[in-house]
């Protein structure tokens, strides 16, 4: 079954794909990897291959057997738009997003390059919210351009984990900024200058914005626990969803 999720900005996690592999420095310390891992060692369903890619079709009907209302978050533990999982099989994927209307999507990926040609003859349905991750300036903010050539009525970024100052960003047909630092063992440093400077455009642009987390750094440039910095700026919580929400 699909499962509750401890990320901030979704409530379940739904993965008819697991395992992915490194492309970009955002990749460098995968949770989704070291989840894997864990996974592994307890000898859970469906991770006999590790964080090798594998599809799972005994997944793909899990989204029907919920009628309640909920915001899913698909592959947290891989990428929809991995080169090596075919376009019938994403076909697939979106059918049962558009059979759940009750249901809402977020789907996110750092392979954006396969963004315009998927969708050059297919509709993105309205439920389903298409995002890019955006983790620095030479890997990150070109995905953005790519995302703004699908037609979607809900298209978001996933800055995190904002690894350097990305400078201005043209937020034009964008309708979500998700921003988080980086957590675990191996975790970068966030400034808090990064952030603020992504809030305030998503203010002067009127784009929601959510704050994810400060992760293992403060904004003090202090290594501590993830929870005891938790997720306030300017000393509140910036919890911001698009208007498209549909629960």
């Amino acid at each position: 079954m699909s499962s509750e999720s401890r990320i901030e900005w979704t409530e379940q996690t739904w993965n008819p794909v697991t395992g992915c592999t490194k492309i970009s420095p955002g990749c460098k310390s995968c949770y989704a990897e070291v989840m894997a891992n864990r996974l592994v060692a307890m000898k859970t369903p469906g991770y006999e291959n590790g964080f090798e890619l594998t599809l799972h079709p005994e997944r793909l009907n899990q989204p029907k057997l919920r009628k309640k209302p909920t915001v899913y978050f698909v592959n947290s533990m891989s990428d929809l738009f991995h080169p090596d999982v075919p376009d019938d099989f994403i076909d697939k994927v979106i059918q049962v997003i558009q059979e759940t209307p009750q249901h809402t999507y977020q789907v996110l990926t750092k392979r954006a390059e396969r963004l315009p040609d998927f969708f050059e003859f297919r509709r993105v349905p309205e439920n389903m919210w298409l995002g890019v991750s955006v983790e620095d300036t030479k890997y990150g903010k070109p995905r953005i351009d790519l995302l703004k050539k699908v037609r979607a009525a809900t298209r978001f970024l996933s800055i995190e984990p904002l690894i350097e100052d990305i400078g201005s960003i043209n937020l034009n047909g964008i309708h979500w900024v998700i921003v988080g630092g980086e957590s675990g063992h191996y975790a970068r440093p966030m400034e808090e200058s990064w952030v603020q400077s992504i809030k305030e455009q998503c203010i002067r642009a009127h784009v929601p914005f959510f704050f994810k987390q400060w992760g293992t750094w403060s904004k003090d440039g202090l290594r501590k626990n993830k929870k005891a910095n938790g997720r306030t700026l300017d000393g509140k919580l910036w919890d911001n969803y698009p208007s498209s929400l549909n629960i």
